[in-house]
């Protein structure tokens, strides 16, 4: 009960922090500018020196911005994230207008989350390592589309590339021999991970709701089984698996399957009195025996039981 109390305790105060960030994130957000509001050039004004880029801006979904008049930013789709621009156009200095991807990471996710926020989509906020390593929108997305570059990628091999931009030694961990197939380009590293943010550990998505992603693919370790085993409950896959790669079969973290075993089922804190090598539970198999160096020959069901408890079967 004061486990449950605790861990309700937490959610609500972390729920409530999320949402004081999020009214403090819309409440900064500058709304609108009415037709023909000082200040503002218009984006034919803009288009005059920027063509090139307002040309392959045209291509980007945000295009949308300028010739929907119900988001309140028709004609002014440049300014929706640069601010007023007459004064830029009047000078010519950059100083005079604001260049988002130049700005500090949460300057810049604030003003993307002056229409992103709170949406039914994947986008709707930003939190996580991203979040605590600043890491702005802008250098994921590309808003204009230079060098064609896409808003959003899609292709597997093209999310991979980006990721590993960063992420260099996740990468590295997926050239070993076995690992999940993201070099081949048969899965992403979105297919895991929510790049904007997660309750979870590491970013990591959901499955089901509320359980841990890797079992949107691998659905037959779910459960819930009669006799579990307590790493999949209470640690996940990673306890015993090295997720982005590994120089071991199975991806498991050790080169010898009895020494993943041995790293809960050892003789500590008892005292062996067998003089067997294992202790927890049974004690009755010496380890250091070939026979008995491969756990799953005998315990085949070894995520999980619906009739033994022993994992036996």
């Amino acid at each position: 009960m004061a486990a449950n109390a605790g861990s309700c305790f937490f959610n609500s105060v972390a729920g409530a922090a999320f949402l004081a960030w999020a009214t403090c994130l819309a409440a900064s957000a500058a709304p609108p500018p009415p037709a023909g509001s000082p200040g503002y050039a218009g984006s034919e004004a803009c288009k005059a020196c920027h063509e090139e880029i307002f040309n392959k801006f045209q291509k980007t979904p945000h295009y949308a911005v300028e010739s929907d008049s119900r988001r309140g930013w028709e004609h002014n789709s440049c300014e929706s994230c640069h601010g007023p621009g007459q004064k830029h156009a009047d000078s010519g200095d950059a100083a005079d207008i604001r260049q988002p991807a130049k700005l500090k990471a949460p300057e810049t996710d604030r003003i993307c989350l002056t229409c992103h926020l709170n949406m039914s989509t994947p986008m709707g906020r930003i939190a996580g390592g991203h979040a605590k390593d600043e890491v702005a929108c802008t250098t994921c997305h590309s808003i204009h589309g230079a060098n064609n570059a896409k808003l959003v990628v899609h292709k597997q091999s093209e999310i991979n590339a980006l990721c590993a931009n960063c992420h260099i030694s996740q990468w590295a961990a997926f050239q070993r021999p076995y690992k999940h197939r993201l070099p081949e380009g048969a899965m992403s590293c979105v297919d895991c991970h929510n790049p904007h943010g997660s309750f979870r550990p590491e970013t990591m998505r959901y499955a089901f709701g509320n359980e841990p992603g890797c079992l949107n693919c691998h659905s037959d370790k779910r459960g819930p089984f009669s006799f579990e085993h307590a790493p999949m409950r209470m640690e996940g896959c990673a306890a015993c698996h090295e997720p982005h790669g590994s120089a071991n079969p199975r991806m498991l973290i050790r080169h010898e399957q009895r020494l993943v075993c041995l790293e809960c089922h050892a003789n500590l804190p008892l005292a062996n009195q067998t003089g067997t090598l294992g202790g927890v539970p049974p004690a009755f198999h010496d380890l250091n025996n070939p026979r008995f160096q491969n756990c799953t020959v005998c315990h085949v069901k070894i995520h999980g039981s619906y009739v033994d408890r022993a994992l036996l079967r």
